[in-house]
């Protein structure tokens, strides 16, 4: 049976309680219903029955994914068809202040996560939840499914001398958990006092991916075009913490990758001779229209899922880079701070969520 989001029950789910309240939403591109009806036209259909709704909020990328590029600050604006405030949680501020929860009963939250540590939706839940429960403002958040299985974790679980936006609170890479289940972990390890509220969805099994859900896919952020993205994103991700593109500004970010300097045939056989539980590396050529060098042809490989049940990303991820610095030792570069609003300890380390040294001693 597909899986219904709480978005496409809310009537029904809606806590008796807050029935009246004013409220203000959370949302991004993905915050749809199952007939990709997106929550703030249901939340407009239900406004002055179940609630008022006074106020939106948008993460990284905004409220329309108005910010292709990474780390791209956006400006709060006016909605210009419900002619209420939309604030940025991605720019001056990335937690909710006390004069934009001014006003409002309950913060509702629906947005669609990806299951990896690194992706800062689940962060900005982490900081609304903080702010809410400083303003006795009650949470609901609509729970979606993790699109790449509730059951399969990786990755070190972050060590809190390395907190940063890509990550909060001590949690694996790939953590295995729901956003409700995130939200209710949060409230129960660092904010014990947050009213917080979770939204069932019907019918979705731990197992799942995303494909099995009976669930259109859409877009949570520019550069996660597809469940592939989002299946190699909790290793692909760390090439951010290198000179080398994870493929920012082609069709397949996360998927390609490589470099100038990347001899794509002699690479990609190293690649396959490691043989990497779940992949094949295949050589090829890519000019990134934007982001690391942009215009300029890169030789590198992609990555193909070939059994997603046996890949484990962040060991891929981890030996990609291992692989890189092997063979061109003289090229490669850690990147330098900043990165995510840290401006001391190397991205790497912030990616990894501890040392460089205990992923890539050498």
């Amino acid at each position: 049976m597909p899986v219904e989001l709480p978005l496409d029950r809310l009537q029904e789910l809606w806590p008796k309680k807050f029935r009246g309240g004013r409220i203000g939403a959370l949302l991004h591109p993905a915050s749809v219903s199952t007939k990709l009806e997106h929550a703030s036209r249901i939340l407009e259909r239900y406004n002055g029955d179940l609630f008022r709704l006074a106020v939106f909020f948008g993460p990284q990328h905004g409220f329309v994914s108005q910010t292709q590029d990474n780390m791209v600050e956006w400006k709060s604006y006016e909605h210009p068809r419900l002619r209420i405030p939309v604030y940025s949680l991605y720019g001056e501020h990335r937690e909710p202040t006390a004069e934009m929860l001014q006003g409002i009963d309950i913060l509702l939250i629906d947005l669609q996560d990806i299951g990896a540590r690194y992706y800062t939706f689940i962060w900005t839940l982490y900081l609304c939840m903080r702010a809410c429960e400083k303003a006795g403002v009650a949470v609901v958040v609509l729970d979606r499914p993790n699109p790449i299985t509730g059951v399969i974790t990786e990755g070190p679980i972050l060590n809190p001398d390395y907190k940063s936006f890509v990550g909060l609170h001590p949690i694996q890479v790939r953590h295995g958990k729901t956003i409700g289940e995130l939200a209710q972990q949060f409230r129960g390890e660092a904010f014990p006092d947050c009213q917080l509220s979770v939204l069932p969805m019907k019918n979705w099994g731990r197992e799942m991916w995303f494909d099995q859900t009976g669930l259109s896919w859409v877009m949570p952020s520019p550069n996660m075009p597809s469940l592939d993205t989002a299946t190699v994103y909790p290793g692909m991700c760390l090439l951010e913490g290198t000179n080398i593109s994870e493929g920012r500004g082609t069709t397949r970010p996360f998927e390609i990758f490589g470099a100038p300097f990347i001899d794509a045939e002699a690479f990609c056989r190293h690649l396959n001779d490691l043989q990497l539980s779940g992949t094949f590396f295949r050589e090829t050529y890519f000019q990134p229209t934007f982001h690391k060098f942009a215009g300029e042809l890169c030789g590198g490989a992609q990555l193909h899922i070939v059994d997603r049940e046996k890949l484990r990303p962040c060991l891929t991820g981890i030996e990609i880079i291992k692989c890189i610095r092997k063979n061109y030792p003289a090229q490669f570069q850690w990147k330098q701070p900043p990165y995510e609003y840290e401006w001391k300890k190397l991205p790497i380390e912030i990616l990894i969520g501890g040392p460089i040294e205990s992923a890539f001693a050498d």
